[in-house]
């Protein structure tokens, strides 16, 4: 998948919110009837396909007053990145009741994927990738609730935006976006008081947080083994992406060189990728062009952090040699302050590091193998005394990898089954009966490409995006959901020919549902040579 590969550039209660009422592209118009689209059906892609859409739900919007404000209008030709001035806006106040980022984009002719993010005053509140356009051009919409940035937003900061990109007689394609927020005015909305960048991988908190939560937008990304780092193998194997350790990946956050959180990174897969951008023209993977945060509850070092002083963070991917590029880890910190306390203490009472097991055997043959088996568990707690007394924190984290990579010589077949679990658990004591979240995600992978007679390169892949979420109090749920977004596809083209002679056809789909105590929501689509041809919603 490497070698022949149409190479890609791209390289509890928070996340309960988040996953219900998160970044998502904003939908299309409603698709005709599969039956009436059936007659038209092409026989294979033309020059021209359906804008890119996906399965997942739109970002709901509270009814009364809004504000618009453009945040930024670019073109990306190259890698000098937008910059320029955000200004709240007039007439919607600063107590804001829902704050929605939307990003229009259009691109044509032929450009591979690209890797962007937004910045207001540093902090990173955007991130996504790009789809792959049409010759005859393509059009598309990322929406995000970003109410949590609410405290950078209230003050005028600078901007800068970047979509690197490389243009010239083969790729040619200019991407166009504009981005926007939507203010709506109303009941201030649960945001933090507080949203800090590192400075210089320094953190300095104010003296009376009570809760502090780092997001890193981890992607491994910008050229290189690490945008499929899902797929390397141990030194020893004759293929083509290799790693020391294999494909275990973790994403670990430090302070002061203390482990503080670990994290399963989501094994995206970018719209160039699997050797076949053919998957990905209408309908691209799970969180293609929603890139979410990993989020780390780090209140049990508020003891330490609040002393006034700087404080190291660090973040690091395990199974990468340090010092190598290949993975981008932007980091916000999320502050809530006791606000009748000019100084909140504390104590870390608990660091339970388990054993970091990894383990990839390579075993040769006609068939060549590599099997990879990893896990992690940290337990960290720790007290802060505030106004309304103590308050006990304990997070508990469990990682979990299986995979199974094979390949014939020359890398044809090329096939990976693979899990990712992350589970964890985060009570909060104090201020009334204990409060914990759980939350089991489930990341799944299971494809294969060969090359069959005539050069055609055929893929066929399902990808899956599991959680499930609950919040207990005093032993009683009191909310819950269950997410599950899969995508499959099938396609297959010609290689190692011009564009226009690739003869491609190919068939995907996404079904997305989420059930839990806000109500169900569940949507399907199916493409067939990159007409919709279903669309279909059950709740």
């Amino acid at each position: 998948m490497k070698r022949r590969i149409v190479m890609s550039m791209l390289a509890g209660a928070t996340l309960l919110a988040s996953t219900l009422l998160g970044a998502t592209p904003a939908q299309a118009a409603e698709a005709p009837s599969a039956a009436a689209q059936s007659a038209d059906l092409p026989a294979e892609f033309g020059t021209d396909w359906h804008d890119p859409i996906t399965a997942a739900p739109p970002v709901s919007r509270p009814s009364g007053r809004s504000c618009h404000v453009t945040v930024a209008e670019a073109q990306f030709r190259d890698f000098t990145p937008y910059t320029g001035t955000y200004t709240p806006p007039e007439g919607c106040g600063d107590r804001w009741g829902k704050v929605v980022l939307r990003m229009d984009g259009k691109v044509r002719g032929r450009q591979f994927d690209r890797l962007g993010y937004l910045h207001i005053g540093g902090v990173e509140v955007f991130r996504t990738s790009t789809p792959q356009p049409s010759p005859d051009g393509i059009q598309w919409s990322v929406e995000k609730d970003v109410t949590r940035y609410s405290d950078t937003l209230r003050t005028g900061h600078d901007v800068e935006m970047l979509i690197g990109n490389v243009v010239d007689d083969t790729y040619t394609g200019i991407i166009d976006v504009k981005v926007t927020l939507t203010f709506y005015e109303g009941r201030r909305a649960t945001a933090p008081d507080r949203v800090l960048t590192l400075d210089d991988n320094t953190l300095t908190t104010p003296r009376n947080s009570e809760r502090i939560l780092a997001e890193v937008y981890a992607t491994g990304s910008g050229g290189g083994c690490e945008e499929y780092w899902y797929l390397t193998v141990p030194s020893q194997a004759p293929y083509s992406c290799q790693a020391d350790n294999g494909p275990y990946r973790e994403v670990q956050i430090k302070v002061d060189g203390r482990l503080a959180g670990i994290a399963a990174p989501f094994p995206t897969v970018w719209t160039g990728g699997w050797s076949n951008p053919f998957l990905w023209y209408v309908v691209p993977g799970p969180r293609a062009f929603d890139i979410k945060p990993i989020e780390y509850d780090l209140t049990p070092f508020a003891g330490i952090l609040n002393d006034g002083r700087p404080h190291r963070v660090e973040v690091a991917v395990v199974g990468v040699p340090e010092g190598q590029p290949g993975w981008s880890t932007p980091v916000n910190v999320l502050v809530w302050q006791d606000a009748k306390s000019a100084r909140v203490t504390g104590k870390l009472t608990t660091l339970q590091n388990g054993d970091l097991a990894n383990s990839s055997t390579y075993a040769p043959g006609s068939e060549h193998r590599v099997d990879t088996e990893g896990d992690h568990r940290l337990t960290v707690a720790g007290y802060v005394d505030t106004s309304h007394g103590r308050v006990t924190t304990t997070v508990r984290r469990s990682l979990a990898n299986t995979s199974t990579h094979r390949w014939g010589d020359g890398e044809n077949p090329d096939a990976l089954k693979a899990t990712w679990r992350d589970d964890e658990s985060v009570t909060v004591d104090g201020r009334g009966p204990a409060r914990t979240t759980r939350a089991h995600r489930t990341y799944t992978m299971d494809g294969t490409t060969t090359i069959g007679a005539g050069d055609r390169l055929r893929t066929v892949l399902t990808l899956g995006d599991r959680a499930e979420v609950s919040v207990t109090r005093a032993g009683l749920r009191t909310a819950w959901y269950r997410l599950d977004d899969t995508y499959a596809g099938d396609a297959t083209y010609t290689i190692n020919v011009p564009r226009d002679q690739r003869h491609a056809v190919g068939t995907t789909s996404e079904h997305y549902r989420i059930r839990g105590s806000a109500g169900c929501y569940d949507r399907s689509l199916a493409t067939v040579q990159g007409v919709l041809t279903g669309e279909r919603s059950d709740c």
